[in-house]
């Protein structure tokens, strides 16, 4: 197991040199469901959102790496995108306003359970009327856990996401499974719900 910042702050410098900017299968999915003011939680190098700026949405990102915040800024300034990215520790970030999509992909397994469910609570929170929350984690099952600090990690249930989103429309819901190194396996579950249009946000 490793420092979880140092480990993809390095794989988005090398991402960033090779120009490897392809969307992942989570963001691909996602991507139907971008609308309006969005919030991306721990957005990586960034693809997805900028992606969402092309289509015409205005989107604050946060994520912890200096690689992927500026990768993020540059190429949002070259493209006249509205989209903004800030250097933020997701385990203190305050979530404020509304959104009318908030995503957090592969964002809350690197928490203990303790921090995990607030956030996700907040995440919920912060879901204006209609809007959507599109949540991608690891579930039990995963073998590969090198990219995590000793203890400080989360492996969600099979179905736990899904639960978590009741009363609302989930839109999609999918579970995939890839190999990793040595044999290793990672396996993850991906949600995307709707808020209904009478549900209470926080403001």
């Amino acid at each position: 197991m490793t420092d979880p910042i140092r480990f993809f702050d390095n794989q988005f410098r090398c991402q960033v040199a090779a120009g490897d900017f392809a969307l992942n299968p989570f963001e691909q999915a996602a991507l139907p469901y971008l609308k309006g003011r969005v919030l991306d939680l721990g957005c990586g190098l960034g693809n997805l959102a900028l992606e969402a700026g092309r289509r015409g949405c205005e989107v604050l990102a946060v994520d912890v790496s200096p690689a992927a915040v500026e990768r993020i800024n540059r190429d949002a300034a070259s493209g006249k995108l509205n989209v903004r990215a800030v250097a933020g520790d997701l385990g203190s970030y305050a979530i404020s306003g509304s959104y009318d999509t908030v995503v957090a992909i592969g964002l809350l397994p690197f928490f203990p359970r303790d921090k995990a469910l607030p956030l996700l609570t907040a995440i919920q929170s912060h879901v204006g009327a209609e809007g959507c929350a599109i949540v991608n984690v690891l579930i039990e099952g995963t073998t590969w856990l090198e990219m995590f600090e000793a203890g400080r990690y989360t492996l969600f249930g099979r179905d736990e996401i899904e639960r978590r989103f009741d009363g609302w429309r989930v839109c999609f819901s999918r579970h995939d499974e890839f190999d990793a190194p040595g044999g290793a396996r990672k396996m993850f579950s991906t949600v995307i719900a709707c808020r209904h249009k009478t549900a209470v946000t926080l403001q």
